[in-house]
């Protein structure tokens, strides 16, 4: 990977920042931008260091820019109308890459999530172009689209985040489902024109397929034991994550002592869950209560092997289109083989629901989750399946104001009691595809309301709701952000379609 990370440019620098909490947010310093050149200020600080009266946090405020941390603000409006003046305020310029300055560069204007996101995000692309488009920004959403593609043909991937820090991961593979976006009245001539963007990504997910063995896995490849070729969340590097350096020192500190297990195993599976945009949640943890017993490379996920399926599919639309039948056999298969994937092996038929799968292990019943709904989404369960997945919704994943992201209650924010755009609009359009359209619009209408209830009293929007009452989402690494991207995106889509509001 050719781009430095912080880590990599200020070493004994950065570990003494970062486990000493010097700018509070771990994810503060890996997002600064340096006075001067790294090397000169990793061989200034090696000088100083030891010096009488040597104050670390001086150093650090003398010798980096550190971001500023503010959410967008304006006079207080109609929901709608703040999402709509938010919009500018979340788009970034392009500039050069600079030395040191973990910012990967673009050649187009991005949009941010919002607080302390302040680069383009892969999966929070998606879900913010819905709002985009309704709101008549396509022009916004055309050049996150563009961004995007430079991505795939930069580095043969979409990163996490555009930070070099971010480099040696993905997340959930939603590039396709944007291009179908951008091109509704022409998907399959969609996926045609960006053909070899698709399958780059689909080489990146696939990399390593041919030589791995029944129960053996490479990279975000797997196979069961039976054969299935599926696959798993991953990261590139075995070290903490820079943004999140001392609480992954801890988390691996934690289950040494409790398990004697290697950190490095730890911090691949807390980097991996970090892939999976579900950061964190009791999903990838042996014990749920417990994050020191996170396991994601251990799990073949429900929802990314369902996206993959869906991935597969388009690429044989798009093949077809520009006339390589081969291709479009090929991938058409591929997407047929892991649909029936998803429909047996990531079938509980004991529980009645979708879950993720223990590959090693697939006798253990893995917990339902808000991901269950993915194959609904992409129409790839049956109907009893959906039928079954709707029952699971009323009965377990309700709640007053929206869809639980699980039934889990641990502290991590990816788990009960919150809430998230995404899985609002993943888990209503695919309990609408299947013809559950009074569950749909009741998610939506539960969530939208309580959205619009929180900015009435704060007059912010959030990354994450506590959908059993009206308050911010809480738990995790971080406080809870505003912006924000996402939220804004299916709060304005769920209204132009389901709750057809104006």
């Amino acid at each position: 990977m050719p781009d430095p990370t912080p880590y990599e440019l200020y070493g004994e620098l950065f570990v003494a920042v970062q486990m000493g909490r010097v700018c509070g947010d771990g994810k503060s310093f890996v997002d600064a931008r340096p006075r001067s050149a790294p090397a000169a200020i990793r061989e200034r600080f090696e000088a100083e260091r030891h010096q009488p009266g040597f104050s670390l946090a001086d150093f650090v405020h003398a010798h980096f820019v550190l971001p500023e941390h503010s959410a967008p603000a304006g006079p207080r409006l109609g929901i709608r109308e703040h999402i709509r003046a938010l919009w500018p305020l979340l788009v970034r310029q392009p500039g050069p890459a600079r030395e040191g300055d973990s910012l990967l560069p673009l050649p187009r204007p991005f949009l941010v999530p919002g607080g302390r996101f302040r680069e383009l995000y892969y999966w929070d692309s998606y879900f913010t172009m819905h709002g985009l488009l309704a709101d008549g920004r396509r022009d916004i959403a055309e050049d996150l689209l563009a961004n995007l593609s430079h991505l795939l043909r930069t580095y043969g991937f979409i990163p996490n985040a555009t930070r070099s820090y971010m480099l040696s991961r993905s997340q959930p593979p939603l590039f396709f489902r944007m291009v179908e976006l951008m091109h509704a009245s022409d998907p399959a001539g969609g996926f045609a024109l960006h053909l070899d963007e698709l399958r780059a990504e689909h080489a990146f997910w696939m990399d390593g397929e041919a030589a791995v063995a029944p129960g053996q896995a490479h990279r975000r490849v797997l196979r069961t034991g039976s054969g299935a070729l599926l696959n798993r969340y991953w990261d590139d590097r075995c070290t903490p994550r820079e943004e999140s350096w001392r609480e992954d020192v801890l988390t691996a500190e934690a289950a040494r002592t409790a398990a004697s297990r290697a950190p490095a195993e730890v911090w691949r599976d807390l980097r991996a869950g970090a892939e999976s945009g579900w950061d964190f949640s009791g999903r990838w943890c042996a014990d749920p209560a417990d994050m020191a017993t996170i396991e994601t490379t251990a799990l073949a996920p429900v929802d990314l092997n369902a996206l993959i399926a869906g991935l597969e599919e388009a690429i044989a639309q798009g093949a077809a289109r520009r006339g390589d039948t081969a291709a479009a056999q090929a991938f058409e298969a591929r997407a047929a083989t892991r649909r029936q994937a998803l429909q047996t092996l990531f079938w509980r038929a004991d529980a009645g629901h979708f879950a993720d799968l223990d590959w090693r292990n697939p006798g253990d019943p893995r917990p339902l989750t808000a991901a269950g709904l993915v194959p609904l989404y992409l129409g790839l369960a049956t109907p009893a399946q959906a039928q079954a997945m709707a029952g699971q919704v009323q009965r377990h994943l309700l709640g007053a104001n929206g869809l639980l992201s699980t039934t889990l209650a641990t502290g991590q924010q990816w788990d009960a009691p919150n809430g998230w755009a995404p899985l609002q609009w993943m888990a209503a359009q695919g309990l609408a595809r299947y013809g559950h359209a009074a569950l749909a619009r009741d998610i939506a209408e539960r969530w939208c309301a309580s959205v619009h209830r929180v900015y009435l009293e704060t007059g912010r929007l959030l990354e994450k709701y506590d959908v059993t009452c009206d308050r911010p989402g809480g738990g995790g690494e971080y406080e809870t952000q505003d912006g924000f991207g996402w939220t804004n995106g299916v709060y304005v889509a769920f209204k132009e379609s389901l709750l057809q509001a104006p």
